[in-house]
């Protein structure tokens, strides 16, 4: 499986092999931007930047949920490899540790020191879960070593790093989780790969031009997947990067090489030692540096070889000290022990074991033997594969676990070394231990057994009496190279002594350990205990052990003593291993190939049996789905009946529904009946009230009209009365001016074409009060008119209402036709009476028209005479002007001296004759007044006559509407 992240605050987990999904995992608001499993592949982390969720990826069912503030973010939240442990980075630079299991806190780090404070952004942490590095907006990288928890180093990168995006340890398959190689990946889109123990800048990966977005490392360290800025992904060979990083460590073995065999003098030759390197002899004469002189005696003899070891040490020199203290320095063991077994450290070869990755005998080890660390189990894994990959036996031998189990515990942060300890110790301590495979060594049990026969025989007859055999005393403590039985402590001086010696030693361990132990021995019976004595540990002392030990090999005779048996020590080749075949090939190859048969066996007998398994859940799942379809049926066959019983019930009640509806319908009916008729007399009543409002309204209107023509009438009489007291005046002002001069009578001349231009005004108006006059008489027509109008159309709505409530009335109750009948006779009556109405209102209007029509004409007829009356008026003007300036200018020549008096006549002739005429004016416009009253009253009687004609007509007709009722209701 493998967990997606989603835009849409979801996890998928997509199955890949089948690409089915298997789960979506919900909880979070905002995007998830990390997830971390653990080791164990049970629980998974995702990390959104407000909360952080622990998820059981058995069920996919949320365990824990991380909550925190809104001012703190989440940074980081993920598990240690190799652990239980969660570490939690916040945005405020905090990291927490929690335990997986209780998630009880377990620690926290302390604050960076505020000379390099930097705002964590990227982490990354070592294979073994010791270092942590985090980075951010800075160049400075900062180590923190979490068993100590503290800060222990401060890396600076250089000036072009700004920003550090990304943070990964390479991965190295010699180092042991502790990963010393760290890459950073800075904003210029290089990530440069560093040194931690050494801060040296190891090499660089990408360029300016073609920067790096992100990069990952393989789980091995081999290739780097980066994808470029420019959408590309490149994989790079970390071995064609450099070889600094797969160069195996200096050996630890150094070779001084002996002479040659043609005799040189001792001052000839000089030797310059350096650490690492031996150089090449060179003459002394030659060399100018202070070197330093090994002289060879020549003469003496050369020790012996295998006394001589790698890095100056001493064999014998060994041995004697671990005679004087026991046992070899705690913190020298691990190189002494390197140095007595001679290891080749085979990196090359050992790797090309270890790329065979795990074989398929010890694929279900942690079944066999459950190991509670599983870095532990992993190391022991891959030991005991390189192992079976080296030689064929090694899968099939059942005590391979138990016999590399503490040496993989001692070295299981060096896998190479524990490989090659393990390698030497099978080929030199247990040489002739697979001739009689797959059973015991019987040749070696037998040499302990020589051997125990001759120093205690009491305890090997008690062993025969209670038929104990060496498969028993001695097998278990050599297939566990006494693992079982010692302490640590116990079997590391053990082992000390194993290493230094020949590899009989170990096989007169087991005598000793039998009769240092013959007491406790002596009183078994039984051979259960037996058998719990040599798998338990027992209150023993290991120097009394070693030391009989020593004794036996000191007074063992040759003929049965081991060491005659066993060859000397032999350490691994360099650069390949030795093959190892000393074992019945033909055994294993026939037991390889009984198991390959008894796999194929079991394969084909899997297969039959998950087609058998298959075939039987195919019957079962039909049975299941016939059982449930019959189920069904039974519980369709009982619902149906329900259902019918139900619909039963159901059409009882909806007929006493139906029954109480349709008394509920009548009354409604009934109701509504009586509703209409009440709303139908109030829409009559309202009506009425309606009519004689507007019958009010018209008396109204009538009054304010004769009012204002009373009040017209009145200012027009002021009006002329005014006028003729002005002209009186003016009269009098004429006859009081008469005697003055020429001056004086223009001014009277302007002044009588003012009272001419007055004169004009008063007609004109009195003109435009009698159009307005019309007009206003036309418009209350038309009013009237369409009032009628009105009313008839409100006639023809009550008439459709009626006949819509007798259209329902008649669809609603068939019963009743007679009745409807006589209605629609009454109906039509009506509408006879209303056409009638209607026509009578057409005649009034056309009435109306032709009086509009008469009075259009007369008044045309009066606006001609006016016409013909001004006309006339003005050519008498004319003429009475004409012959008064003519008759002036004919005495004016007659006679001179009496021009004044003549001239003052001649100014009182046309006086004389305009104050006439003004008179006629006004005469005829007062004939004309009264012509005009007389013809407004003899309108005012008609129209009010008319007016009551309609009155009565409404009246009748509301009567008949009021009658129509009752007979509906019969």
């Amino acid at each position: 499986m493998r967990k997606l992240r989603h835009r849409s605050n979801l996890t998928k987990v997509p199955q890949l092999v089948t690409k089915e999904l298997v789960s979506w995992m919900r909880g979070h608001e905002s995007s998830v931007f990390s997830i971390s499993v653990h080791a164990s592949g049970k629980y998974a982390i995702t990390t959104s930047s407000d909360t952080a969720q622990l998820w059981d990826l058995d069920t996919f069912q949320r365990k824990r949920k991380l909550n925190i503030l809104q001012s703190v973010g989440i940074q980081k939240v993920f598990f240690l490899p190799l652990s239980n442990t969660i570490l939690s980075c916040f945005k405020d630079n905090s990291i927490f540790a929690w335990e997986c299991d209780t998630l009880i806190c377990k620690y926290q780090l302390p604050a960076p020191p505020e000379s390099s404070t930097i705002l964590y952004k990227v982490f990354a942490v070592t294979r073994d879960g010791r270092i942590l590095a985090a980075g951010g907006k800075s160049n400075h990288l900062h180590l923190w070593c979490l068993e100590a928890k503290h800060l222990f180093r401060i890396i600076q990168m250089p000036t072009k790093v700004r920003a550090i995006r990304h943070l990964e340890f390479l991965p190295d398959s010699f180092d042991a989780g502790s990963n010393q190689v760290l890459g950073v990946l800075s904003q210029d889109g290089i990530m440069r790969f560093v040194n931690t123990q050494t801060c040296k800048l190891l090499f660089e990966v990408g360029s300016l031009d073609e920067g790096i977005s992100s990069s990952v490392i393989s789980p091995h360290g081999r290739y780097i997947a980066s994808i470029m800025e420019n959408g590309s992904l490149n994989i790079y060979s970390v071995q064609a990067l450099t070889k600094e990083i797969n160069k195996p460590p200096p050996p630890l073995v150094k070779v001084i090489e002996d002479l040659p065999k043609k005799k040189v003098n001792s001052g000839d030759l000089k030797v310059k030692v350096t650490s690492g390197r031996i150089q090449r002899p060179a003459k002394s004469r030659e060399s100018k540096a202070q070197t330093r002189i090994l002289k060879q005696d020549l003469a003496g003899n050369f020790e012996n070889k295998e006394n001589e070891l790698s890095d100056g040490l001493n064999k014998k020199r060994l041995q004697i000290l671990l005679k004087s203290y026991g046992e070899y320095p705690t913190k020298y063991r691990m190189f002494i022990w390197r140095s007595l077994l001679q290891l080749p450290e085979n990196h090359t070869a050992f790797s090309s074991l270890i790329d065979k990755g795990i074989h398929v005998a010890f694929l279900n080890l942690q079944k066999n033997y459950p190991i509670k660390s599983r870095k532990l189990l992993r190391v022991l894994q891959r030991t005991l594969s390189a192992l079976a990959h080296w030689s064929t036996i090694f899968s099939d031998t059942p005590y391979l676990p138990l016999l590399a189990f503490p040496f993989v515990k001692l070295f299981q942060n060096n896998q190479l070394v524990c490989f090659e300890v393990v390698a030497t110790l099978i080929i030199n301590w247990c040489q002739h231990w697979f001739e009689y495979f797959p059973n015991p060594p019987i040749n070696i049990l037998s040499m302990i057994e020589n051997v125990l026969a001759f120093h205690d025989k009491e305890l090997l007859q008690h062993f025969i009496d209670h038929d104990i055999t060496s498969q028993l005393y001695a097998w278990p403590l050599l297939e566990t190279v006494f693992s079982e039985v010692l302490t640590r402590e116990e079997w590391l001086r053990l082992f000390d002594n194993v290493f230094s010696n020949h590899p009989s030693f170990l096989l007169m361990t087991v005598v000793a350990y039998n009769i240092c132990s013959r007491a406790p021995l002596l009183h078994c019976n039984l051979k259960d205990d037996f058998e719990y004595f040599f798998h338990h540990r027992n209150n023993l002392d290991i120097s009394a052990v070693i030391r009989e030990v020593y004794r036996l090999m000191d007074t063992t005779p040759t003929d049965i003593h081991p060491d005659s048996m066993l060859n000397a020590f032999v350490a691994l080749t360099k650069g390949q291993y030795p093959v190892f075949n000393q074992y019945p090939k033909f055994i294993v190859d026939y037991q390889t190939q009984e198991r390959e048969r008894i796999r194929n066996d079991e394969l084909d007998y899997l297969r039959e049996r998950q087609t058998v398994q298959d075939m039987q859940a195919e019957v079962d799942q039909q049975r299941v789905e016939d059982e449930a379809w019959y189920q069904k049926q039974e519980l369709l066959r009982k619902a149906e009946e329900t259902r019918r019983e139900m619909l039963l019930q159901e059409e009882e009640k909806i007929i006493q529904q139906r029954q109480r509806l349709a008394a509920v319908k009548r009354e409604l009916k009934v109701k509504e009946m009586h509703l209409q008729d009440a709303a139908r007399r109030r829409l009559l009543k309202l009506q009425q009230d309606q009519q004689e409002m507007e019958l009010r309204r018209l008396d109204d209107e009538m009054e304010r009209k004769v009012h204002m023509r009373d009040r017209e009438i009145a200012a027009t009489a002021k009006d002329l009365e005014m006028r003729h007291l002005e002209l009186e005046s003016q009269k009098r002002l004429y006859e009081k001016n008469l005697a003055r001069n020429q001056e004086a009578v223009a001014k009277e001349m302007r002044e009588d074409a003012d009272a001419y231009r007055r004169k004009v005004d008063l007609e004109e108006n009195m003109f435009h009060r009698l159009i307005g006059t019309d007009q206003t008489q036309n418009e209350k027509t038309q009013k009237l008119i369409e009032e009628n109008l009105a009313k008839a159309e409100q006639a023809c709505l009550n008439t459709d209402w009626r006949i819509q409530a007798l259209h329902k009335q008649r669809c609603n109750d068939l019963h009743r036709n007679e009745c409807y009948q006589e209605m629609a006779k009454l109906l039509w009556k009506n509408r006879r009476k209303e056409i009638e109405v209607l026509d009578a209102m057409m005649e009034a209007e056309a009435k109306k028209w032709e009086e509009a029509e008469e009075k259009d004409f007369h008044l045309k007829s009066e606006k001609k005479a006016a016409a013909l009356s001004d006309a006339s008026r003005k050519w008498f003007l004319e003429k009475e002007i004409n012959d008064a300036a003519e008759h002036a200018q004919h005495l004016c020549g007659r006679v001179m001296p009496k021009g004044q008096n003549e001239q003052v006549a001649l100014s009182c002739l046309p006086r004389t004759s305009q104050s006439n005429d003004i008179s006629s004016v006004e005469s005829l416009t007062q004939i004309s007044l009264n012509q005009r009253r007389t013809h407004w009253d003899t309108m005012e009687r008609d129209l009010m006559e008319k007016v009551r004609n309609l009155r009565q007509r409404l009246t009748a007709q509301a009567r008949n509407r009021c009658q129509t009722p009752p007979v509906l209701a019969t």
